[in-house]
């Protein structure tokens, strides 16, 4: 039966192939908008002085380099009003600091001017748990392999999370969102995603602490795009607004987010 329907759908896939007839779509294309990746990840044990911000625009749906943004001036200031800038690799769009000073609870402002336009943002630095240890379900013939990271839930206080799950059988990364409101102060983990995990493979796993407002944001981002999107910043097919104003054109808004965490990353492999 398996034999007779392959290759009935071969043949059918034959004869639409032959009446294939190529449809040009005229697609308008929105005037672009600037994309800001300023996403300050301290790993924690490090003095995470260095910290790069990427500035990009938005392109036709069917081009397939993405546009970058030079010459912008770009820095952030903490409450005390020090400043951290950071300047260009020359032709990358990506801007560079060497001496940015993380701290814990501190409240720190993002300015970037491009193209007559200045865009700011005002996020706090969160903190994350370390991670303890990790846990294998063999699962069965219904569930696969799956993995759980755990770590200690700080008690008195409201916690955000960000889990990236990298796998060395997949091309891109996982990331899902969380809070701590049902394990306030307990023991609790993140999980692998991926079911087609198998002895030898690697995962590496990476835990941030986020603010409520960046986790309601990825929330919305990661139901959009689907939680295998390949990052972030992927362009969802619908437009989640992040954080970062125009404060010279408000109709004018960027893309993207300005977030601070600290991470804590670890590697686990499949048994």
């Amino acid at each position: 039966m398996k034999k007779v329907i392959l290759s009935i759908v071969f043949f059918t896939s034959l004869f639409f192939t032959s009446c294939e007839e190529v449809v040009d779509v005229d697609l308008s294309t929105a005037p672009p908008k600037l994309v800001i990746e300023a996403a300050i990840n301290w790993k924690k044990g490090t003095s995470g002085s260095k910290q790069t911000i990427k500035l990009t625009t938005t392109t036709a749906y069917f081009e397939n380099e993405i546009p970058i943004v030079s010459g912008a001036v770009v820095f952030i200031k903490n409450s005390a009003n020090q400043q951290f800038t950071f300047t260009e690799v020359p032709n990358t769009g990506t801007y560079v600091c060497n001496d940015f000073k993380p701290v814990l609870d501190e409240t720190y402002n993002l300015t970037v001017v491009s193209n007559n336009n200045t865009y700011t943002a005002s996020e706090t630095l969160k903190s994350i748990a370390p991670i303890n240890y990790f846990i294998q379900d063999d699962g069965s013939q219904l569930a696969g392999i799956v993995v759980r990271a755990f770590y200690n839930d700080p008690a008195g206080v409201y916690n955000y999370y960000l889990y990236k799950y990298t796998y060395s059988n997949k091309a891109i990364a996982t990331y899902y969102a969380d809070e701590d409101k049902f394990y306030q102060g307990n023991k609790f983990f993140s999980i692998s995603d991926d079911d087609d995990l198998k002895a030898g493979d690697e995962i590496e796993v990476t835990h941030y602490g986020i603010s409520k407002q960046y986790y309601n944001y990825m929330n919305i981002l990661t139901d959009i795009a689907g939680s295998g999107m390949g990052g972030p910043f992927q362009t969802p097919p619908a437009t989640v607004r992040g954080n970062i104003i125009n404060i010279t054109d408000k109709n004018n808004y960027p893309l993207g987010y300005f977030s601070l965490s600290e991470t804590v990353s670890e590697k686990y492999k499949v048994k």
